[in-house]
């Protein structure tokens, strides 16, 4: 936290520099006088203060000590006063005058005062003064320190919170429903379970345990420590659950990546009444996104709007990021027109979500007008549009955009510089992928703990299928993940070197680190390159009883390749016929030439039939098919593929012909 502005003398130089001589002695009981000379200076100096005008109400103060020279109480009660409109004014130095007037009068600790002291000095930032008070004061009452612990907590000086809390216990003093929730936040942000199970302890002994407030904030800390049955149960204890409780247990589900209960919860949170709030809805789209079933998620933030819920800047961001993944560039578009109905447009996630949905939906026409509506003023907003042009493979016009923001005054960082070599991997281009490298080099100080970054290193070289320079630039990384792994493995499969992928692959599970459903597609794919059958047989098992992962199509794709490559057609087959998916083109289209290759007329007609009935079959699928037929001798079945050629043949050459006649028309 930075230092207060706010500084003059502290508590203790207060009490130094007033002489001994000013101070009166502490009074416990003071007698107020009635002097009806009073009532003026005390109506006067109450206007003052409810219409907040300060130097006026001090004015009416200092008539006041003239008239009331012997009411304590009332000085007392007037000093509460301007303490507390002080703080309302934001105003620091009258707010220590009336302090030192205190010391001064003997009525610093007075107990009505401390608390008005401690709330001054904790909303100027300044906490130490604010615990000296505390500490000095020998008040015994919970709301003094509950003051303290909650500014600490809010200026996320956790450790502090967690220190005054067992000061206040050494005292003797009982916390209160509003102490718990501020320390057992502390303890949840310091992950100091010690603390934090200490503070249970006493909890379950006070009178609080069934406050709703209490309970929630034990759900939470238990919720960061990861503890979710403890949770739970907690949960189950609460008689009447708020929106609080509900959303603090969906959260803590969605962080430990339990995304099937935080649904479940969601719905019964929904049957039980409770009306789920902005921060629920959008838990739960993030949770969908997570999980890639960003069309649920899509959905997911559509309701919302039925709900009669109000969408923030997040749940913009949510609805962005699944149109962005399945192409839904006209949700995109729905989606823009709230964002600028709600004046969110130009917040600078939002708008770099803009940037990104119509990037990754093609339209770069728009995404760039996004992007220069925001003026390009910072260095997020110059990513989003150079990473949408790399992903379209724009080359030429990622390098200009590339030149324009360091033209700008904005350097690479290693996002920008990770669009960049992903664009390079995609199109080969290795001299300018060196160039990049030589230039996170040269600065290797900013870039050494972007793993990122030397990720996308690694997978540019593999990609370029330069194995040399991907192995080197992986050995010299500190940190490694999965991503390193999967990127080296992809590298030497596709150059042939499936025993090295299998090496690798051994290597990055005895460093600890799980395989996900993208690195078992590439060593999959290194056993079919490498015509490794029985190893990849042995691994697609090991996926699911080992790993505990459910195949995608792509880990069936893989293994058809693998049968395909290898000449076990029945195989391949079988795989199609017994996964839980529909085939995809590519996947018959690689039986078809298999069987094309050794001579396998019975399966390829199989293959051959299953491509007719997805529809439309491309005229090069065509040829293929008549090939197949052409070399096992059917003639007749290839009189019928010739036809079928024919007829598609024409029809696009009239669909070609018409689009032509129609741009004549439109320049005519």
């Amino acid at each position: 936290m930075p230092p207060s502005p706010y500084r003059c003398l502290t508590v203790t130089e207060l009490r130094k520099f007033i002489p001994k001589s000013w101070k009166q002695p502490r009074r416990h009981h003071i007698q107020q006088t009635h002097d009806e000379t009073a009532s003026v200076p005390v109506a006067l100096f109450k206007s003052l203060i409810s219409q907040g005008h300060l130097s006026e109400a001090f004015r009416a103060f200092s008539l006041l000590l003239r008239h009331q020279s012997g009411s304590h109480e009332l000085v007392l009660q007037s000093a509460a006063s301007l303490l507390s409109t002080c703080v309302e004014l934001n105003e620091f130095l009258p707010g220590q005058q009336i302090h030192a007037h205190c010391i001064s009068s003997g009525l610093e600790f007075d107990p009505v005062l401390v608390p008005k002291l401690v709330t001054f000095y904790s909303y100027f930032n300044l906490l130490r003064e604010a615990q000296s008070i505390t500490e000095s004061s020998g008040v015994l009452h919970t709301l003094t320190w509950n003051v303290l612990i909650g500014s600490y907590v809010r200026n996320k000086r956790f450790a502090e919170a967690v220190y005054a809390y067992k000061r206040m216990m050494s005292r003797g003093i009982q916390p209160d429903e509003f102490t718990y929730p501020s320390v057992l936040k502390a303890c949840g942000a310091l992950m100091d379970s010690s603390s934090g199970r200490v503070v249970h302890g006493s909890v379950e002994v006070s009178s609080h345990r069934r406050s709703l407030y209490v309970c929630n904030a034990l759900i939470s800390m238990y919720a960061r420590f990861g503890k979710v049955d403890t949770a739970r149960r907690l949960f189950d204890m609460v008689s009447e659950r708020d929106a609080v409780s509900w959303n603090t247990l969906i959260n803590c589900y969605a962080s430990q990546g339990m995304w099937e209960e935080a649904l479940e919860f969601f719905d019964r949170m929904s049957l039980s009444g409770v009306e789920a709030t902005v921060v629920t809805w959008n838990t739960l789209a993030g949770v969908l996104l997570q999980t890639g079933d960003c069309i649920k998620a899509l959905s997911f933030v559509a309701k919302m709007r039925n709900h009669n819920v109000s969408l923030d800047s997040v749940a913009m961001i949510n609805g962005l990021k699944a149109c962005s993944h399945i192409g839904a560039v006209r949700w995109g578009k729905e989606f823009h027109c709230l964002a600028i109905r709600g004046c969110y447009s130009r917040i600078e996630n939002v708008g770099n979500s803009l940037i990104a949905m119509y990037s990754r939906c093609g339209d770069l026409k728009h995404a760039f007008v996004v992007f220069q509506q925001m003026e390009g003023d910072d260095l997020s907003t110059w990513n989003s549009i150079i990473s949408g042009y790399a992903h379209n493979e724009r080359r030429d016009e990622t390098c200009f955009l590339l030149k324009k923001m360091m033209l700008a005054g904005f350097h690479p960082n290693h996002i920008t510089l990770a669009s960049i070599l992903s664009l390079r991997a995609r199109v080969a281009n290795r001299q300018h992928g060196k160039e990049l490298h030589c230039y996170i080099l040269r600065r290797q100080s900013c870039f050494k703990d972007s793993l990122i970054l030397w990720n996308s290193l690694v997978d540019m070289y593999a990609k370029s299928r330069n194995m040399v320079a991907a192995k080197r630039v992986f050995e010299s990384m500190r940190e490694r993940d999965k991503v390193t792994y999967t990127s080296l493995i992809d590298g030497y499969g596709m150059v042939g070197e499936g025993e090295v992928a299998l090496a690798w692959f051994k290597e990055m599970i005895r460093s600890g680190m799980e395989p996900d459903h993208v690195t078992m597609v590439a060593v999959l794919s290194a056993c079919s390159h490498s015509n490794l059958v029985g190893e990849g047989e042995i691994l697609f098992k090991k996926m699911q009883y080992v790993f505990g992962m459910l195949p995608c199509l792509e880990h069936y794709s893989c293994m058809v390749d693998l049968y395909c490559r290898a000449g076990l057609l029945v195989s391949a087959r079988d795989v199609i016929r017994r996964m839980p998916y529909e085939p995809s083109r590519a996947m018959c289209v690689t039986l078809v030439k298999a069987c094309l290759f050794h001579g396998n007329n019975y399966i390829g007609d199989w293959a051959a039939d299953l491509l007719r009935e997805m529809g439309e079959v491309n005229l090069g699928h065509w040829f293929l098919i008549a090939k197949m037929y052409t070399a096992s001798g059917s003639g007749s079945k290839l009189k019928e593929v010739n036809r079928l050629i024919d007829t598609v043949g024409s029809s696009s050459i009239n669909q070609e012909q018409s689009s032509d006649e129609e741009r004549l028309v439109e320049v005519g």
